[in-house]
C-alpha cells in the first residue's frame, strides 16, 4: 500500500442529539471493536425490544406460543422487504449454517453425488457439504479461486468443476475469510442451465449489499441478519425458490410440520423466537437514524482509511516481511471489508489465526478478525457505523508494534513436529 495515496478519514457518524453513534450500542468502551463481521453488534433499541418480547413471553407462555406463528409470519414480511425477497420464499432460521443444514437434509442424490464448493467457503458450511457427500457415497470437489481473481476467472474456476456427476453447487456470495465477492449470479445461470441446484451462502450479504438477491438465480440462498443488519443474534433468512423448496423442513419438527413452506418454519415448539421478532427494530433504527445507503458509504470509506492507516504501520515495522501491511489484491472486493497482510509468521493457518484473535483480545483489548488463505495471514477489517477513524489509529499505534514482536518470535520458534500442531 502506498503511503502517498492518502484516504481521507470520514467524519464519524453521530446520533440525532449529537452523541457518537457508538452510544446507541452497549459495546464495552474498554475494548476496541474492529470485527463487526463475525458476530455483529445489536443496538440498544433492538435489545430493549427483544427484552420486552421475552418479558411478554414469560408473563403468559400459554398465550404466547400459540400466537407466535402469526407474529413470525408478520416479521417475515418486513424482513423480506428489506432483502428484496418475496415473503412466501423466505423462512427464518437461527443462522446461515442452520439454513445450509436444512438444505442438506432435504436433497437426494440424483447423479454422481458430487458437490462443488470453493476454497473460500465458510468452514462449517463446507463441512456440512462433506458430510452430505459421504452420505451420498460421492465426494466434494473444491474449486480453487485465486484471491485476486476477477469475475471471469472466478466464474471459470467454479464452472470447470461442474460435470455430469454434480448434484449440488455451494458458493459464497461474500466470502468470510477473504472478504471478496464471488460471481454468484453468473454461476447461478450456468447451474440452472445444467439443471444443478445452487446454494448461495450469503451469510455476510444482508445490509452489507444493498440488494443481495437482485439478479441472483439460485435454488437456495441463506443470509445472516445478525451480522451487518445488526439484528439480535440467532436471526437468519433462508430464501428458496422453485420446486425443491417444497422438500425443506425445519431442523425441529413441530405441529406446523404439515404446513407448506415457509409456514412450517414459523412454529418451532418452545424455541425462543424473540430475536426474529426484534430484528426489524434493528434494521429500522439504522434506516431512521442515517439511512442504509449513508451507512454503507460510511463503512466503506472507513474501511479504506483503516486499511491504509494500519497497513502503513505494518509496513514500517523492521523485519516484518516485504509484503507486511499490503492491502490484499482481492478480486471483486466487498464494501466495508478489507484484508491487510500480516507480518510473516502470523496467521499461517486457521488455527493460528484464531489463536491470534483470542490473544489480541486478551492481551491488547481489541476484538479483531485474523484470517488465513493459501498459508498467508491477514487482518480482516470490517467497519460499521459505530466505528470511527480513532479505532484504527489506536490499533496502528498500540497493537501493530506488538504484533510485529509476536511475528519475530514466531519466526524464531522451531517448527512443530510433523502431525502435531503448535
Amino acid at each position: 500500500m502506498s503511503e502517498t495515496e492518502v484516504v481521507a478519514a470520514p467524519r464519524p457518524l453521530l446520533l440525532p442529539h449529537g452523541a457518537p453513534a457508538a452510544h446507541a450500542w452497549s459495546l464495552d468502551p474498554a475494548l476496541g471493536h474492529l470485527n463487526h463481521g463475525s458476530f455483529g453488534a445489536v443496538p440498544v433499541v433492538a435489545q430493549e425490544r427483544q427484552s420486552a418480547l421475552r418479558a411478554e413471553m414469560e408473563r403468559a407462555p400459554v398465550v404466547w406460543f400459540p400466537a407466535l406463528p402469526e407474529r413470525i409470519a408478520a416479521a417475515r414480511v418486513e424482513l423480506a422487504a428489506f432483502l428484496g425477497a418475496e415473503p412466501g420464499d423466505l423462512a427464518l432460521v437461527p443462522n446461515a449454517s442452520a439454513g445450509a443444514g436444512v438444505v442438506y437434509a432435504a436433497l437426494t442424490r440424483r447423479r454422481g453425488g458430487e458437490i462443488v464448493v470453493t476454497d473460500h467457503g465458510y468452514g462449517a458450511v463446507t463441512m456440512g457439504a462433506e458430510r452430505l457427500a459421504r452420505r451420498w457415497g460421492g465426494r466434494v470437489r473444491t474449486a480453487h479461486v485465486p484471491l485476486g481473481a476477477g469475475e471471469e476467472e472466478a466464474y471459470e474456476a467454479v464452472v470447470a468443476e461442474l460435470g455430469e456427476a454434480t448434484d449440488l453447487v455451494v458458493v459464497d456470495q461474500v466470502t468470510s475469510a477473504t472478504a471478496r465477492l464471488l460471481p454468484v449470479a453468473r454461476i447461478g445461470r450456468e447451474a440452472r442451465r445444467r439443471g444443478i441446484p445452487l446454494l448461495v451462502d450469503g451469510a455476510h450479504a444482508p445490509a452489507l449489499l444493498a440488494a443481495p438477491l437482485d439478479g441472483v438465480t439460485c435454488d437456495f440462498w441463506i443470509g445472516n441478519l445478525h451480522k451487518w443488519a445488526c439484528a439480535p443474534r440467532g436471526t437468519a433468512a433462508l430464501v428458496a425458490r422453485g420446486p425443491l423448496r417444497d422438500r425443506l423442513h425445519p431442523l425441529i419438527d413441530s405441529w406446523g410440520a404439515a404446513e407448506p413452506y415457509p409456514d412450517r418454519f414459523d412454529q418451532q415448539g418452545t424455541v425462543d423466537a424473540t430475536a426474529y421478532l426484534a430484528a426489524p427494530a434493528a434494521i429500522d433504527f439504522v434506516e431512521r437514524t442515517w439511512g442504509w445507503d449513508t451507512a454503507r458509504a460510511y463503512m466503506d470509506g472507513l474501511a479504506d482509511h483503516g486499511a491504509q492507516v494500519i497497513g502503513a504501520a505494518f509496513a514500517r515495522l523492521a523485519d516484518a516481511g516485504t509484503d507486511a501491511g499490503a492491502l490484499a489484491d482481492v478480486g471483486m472486493p466487498v464494501p466495508g471489508m478489507r484484508l491487510v497482510r500480516l507480518p510473516d509468521g502470523l496467521g499461517r493457518d486457521r488455527l493460528d489465526a484464531d489463536g491470534l484473535r483470542d490473544r489480541v483480545a486478551r492481551e491488547l483489548a481489541v476484538e479483531a478478525a485474523f484470517t488465513s488463505f493459501d498459508g498467508i495471514g491477514y487482518l480482516r477489517l470490517s467497519a460499521h457505523v459505530y466505528n470511527t477513524p480513532a479505532d484504527y489509529e489506536h490499533f496502528a499505534r498500540t497493537c501493530v508494534p506488538v504484533l510485529g514482536e509476536w511475528a519475530r518470535a514466531a519466526r524464531r520458534a522451531p517448527a512443530a513436529p510433523p502431525g502435531r500442531s503448535k
